[in-house]
């Protein structure tokens, strides 16, 4: 019997977020970038608060443009803690300024999607897990891929936070085998090759 994942709860947000985005294999550049910052804004909050805030922060962070946003100072960081649609919280708000950063450098010497996706070899990985019970909140991949994000100058990146973005951006498939999006994004998975 197909039965959807039971993190995601009856809440239609992110029901939809499950369904539509979460695993799925995500491969462009500033796509990821946003999916980590946001996942570091999540830190020490629950994931839907940071959903329900998703559309304040791309309006706040201008679409989070990296090239717009590295050239950001006091000034910004200012007007984004006065900014209600988003989680005003400094340390984070500057590290998003020093990431977006470190992603213009990792880019230039050779594109920040095949520097996160090296960490899985290119390709998706796919779990095969019964009950939640069996989900690490980290594994030695992602700490692998924090400690060469943070040798690359990114912060709010711990492994914790590395596993979540890994997951949510498809580079493991982390939906229950009894989950119907289980196999939907085990195929797309195949389409994937980064190099």
């Amino acid at each position: 019997m197909s039965e959807r994942c039971t993190w995601c709860g009856s809440d239609p947000l992110y029901v939809n977020y499950h369904d539509t985005e979460w695993g799925v294999p995500e491969t462009d550049p500033r796509a990821l970038w946003e999916k980590l910052i946001l996942d570091g804004f999540q830190a020490g909050l629950s994931w839907i608060t940071i959903l329900r805030k998703r559309e304040g922060f791309r309006a706040a962070f201008e679409g989070f443009d990296p090239e717009v946003i590295a050239r950001w100072g006091e000034p910004e960081v200012m007007r984004l803690l006065a900014d209600a649609g988003i989680v005003r919280h400094r340390g984070k708000i500057e590290a998003t300024i020093g990431n977006a950063r470190a992603w213009l450098a990792i880019e230039e010497k050779g594109g920040f999607t095949p520097f996160l996706w090296q960490f899985v070899d290119g390709r998706p990985v796919q779990n095969r897990f019964a009950t939640m019970r069996e989900v690490p909140a980290e594994t030695p991949v992602a700490q692998a891929m924090s400690k060469a994000l943070k040798k690359a100058g990114f912060r709010f990146c711990g492994p914790t936070i590395t596993y979540a973005f890994m997951q949510a951006t498809g580079m493991v498939n982390d939906h229950m085998v009894s989950c119907p999006c289980h196999d939907h994004v085990a195929g797309l998975a195949r389409q994937v090759a980064i190099r």
